[in-house]
């Protein structure tokens, strides 16, 4: 069958094929290929601004607006190139060959690669389009994420809410402080992340420019490695094997890691919400929310949101476990891994539009909300007890332990006469009943 959507094995590239179709351009076959393109013209460019050899401005050009017009019948041209060489780095070079050909280039064709193994390739076009994919896709989805929810948590921050810890009712907070916490969290992520630098390895077979320096002993060559990997817009690592570390690249993903589990526990407080009917969805005509239940809204974004967050944090914990691991000066295991880092990158996508929609779809069930928290009058007995230790009143804890445990009901009525009762200042009586748990809410400042 030909591959489409629907014959498609992954879900990455069958269902969801149109939320993340353009991280083609950095993740696939293709982006790869682009990628390698890149980095071998620009370092053929390198070498002839370095003054190791000459270019023909006709060429210059010509390789100039290959990069600008790399597509998908280049990379078909070096697939097929690659049928025969059975070696995609060296499929990209005899590709950059005949490229010199068509531009009167045949006398630098041997620069082409010049002192390379296919590592210095490999390790700088995959951290430049993770980069790339980090900067234009990762961080403007998460950004805007959290800015949906920052503005969310200001929409709502004068709701009072009953908490819960444990699963039971506890001191009142705000629903818009309850977002925050989550806004907080992920802002606190973001600012490691940014952090951690992007960089690559170039330095020859086994990271000691032997051939470079066998070639042209004169010639600085950390120097030219350290200017060229900047140029591309990286950072050298001074001392590899044959490949790169990729402990930045493990950090970043653990980074990602650690969001997408904050954005889980958002999910899974949202899904509760909504079970408690905290929160009512908006539905759209002809959807369904349920085969067999008719009147079901289900909150399916939340879920499916989640679902994907693991499956990317699974894929997410193995790359950044196994990728830095390699025997030796190095093995080949990291080649195949490396080409699925689109894959949780892809997911965790997917699940940002879902809590997007997911968010969109919410709406605030102030009935429920207040009488939930009408309904459970002894919150504030932490309150009460709280001002009457201020007050030196003895044992208040045990005597708010004895009126709220048990199977008494503990409503308004409930907690004045408790007050009413105990030997305190008439002021202090009034300062007591003001209290109410839909005031009892602490104090937050919203920045």
């Amino acid at each position: 069958m030909e591959l489409t959507n629907l014959t498609a094995i992954s879900a990455v590239d069958g269902r969801y094929r149109k939320q993340v179709q353009h991280l083609d351009e950095y993740f696939s076959e293709y982006g790869l290929m682009k990628y390698r393109v890149m980095v071998e013209v620009e370092y053929l460019l390198f070498l002839e601004k370095k003054k190791i050899f000459k270019l023909p401005g006709k060429t210059t050009k010509h390789l100039q607006k290959l990069l600008e017009d790399f597509g998908p019948e280049d990379a078909q041209e070096i697939k097929q190139i690659e049928f025969t060489t059975n070696h995609d780095v060296k499929a990209v070079e005899y590709f950059l060959k005949n490229e010199l050909e068509k531009c009167g280039g045949q006398a630098a064709k041997e620069w082409v690669h010049f002192g390379l193994t296919s590592q210095d390739i490999n390790n700088t076009a995959i951290p430049l389009s993770w980069k790339h994919a980090i900067e234009y896709e990762y961080l403007p989805a998460l950004l805007n994420l959290n800015t949906e929810l920052k503005l969310l948590a200001e929409e709502w921050k004068d709701i009072p809410m009953l908490a819960h810890t444990h699963g039971q009712p506890a001191s009142p907070t705000r629903l818009g402080k309850e977002i925050m916490v989550f806004v907080e969290r992920i802002q606190n992520q973001i600012e490691q992340f940014i952090g951690i630098p992007f960089t690559g390895k170039f330095g020859g077979a086994t990271g000691n420019f032997n051939a470079h320096h066998v070639a042209f002993p004169k010639t600085d060559w950390i120097k030219f490695g350290n200017d060229f990997v900047r140029h591309l817009g990286l950072t050298r690592q001074q001392f590899t094997t044959q490949i790169e570390h990729y402990d930045n690249l493990a950090a970043h993903f653990d980074c990602m890691k650690r969001i997408n589990n904050i954005l889980t526990d958002f999910c899974r407080d949202t899904w509760s919400y909504v079970s408690m009917e905290y929160f009512r969805q908006k539905t759209k005509k002809g959807e369904v929310g349920s085969s067999a239940m008719p009147h079901k809204v289900n909150p399916i974004d939340f879920e499916n949101a989640e679902g994907n967050l693991g499956i990317a944090n699974s894929l997410f914990e193995f790359l950044s476990a196994k990728l830095p691991v390699s025997r030796l000066q190095r093995d080949l295991t990291d080649s195949t891994v490396l080409r699925n880092i689109g894959v949780p990158f892809a997911h965790t996508l997917i699940a940002f539009r879902s809590i997007e929609k997911g968010l969109g779809k919410l709406v605030i069930n102030d009935t429920k909300i207040y009488e939930d928290l009408e309904n459970n009058w002894a919150v504030v007995a932490e309150a009460i007890q709280t001002i009457l230790r201020r007050e030196n009143y003895p044992n208040p804890y045990e005597a708010l332990k004895d009126l709220t445990r048990g199977n008494n009901k503990i409503d308004k009525k409930a907690i004045h006469q408790f007050i009413d009762k105990l030997k305190i200042k008439d002021e202090i009586k009034r300062e007591l009943k003001k209290i109410s748990p839909h005031n009892y809410t602490g104090v937050v400042y919203f920045k």
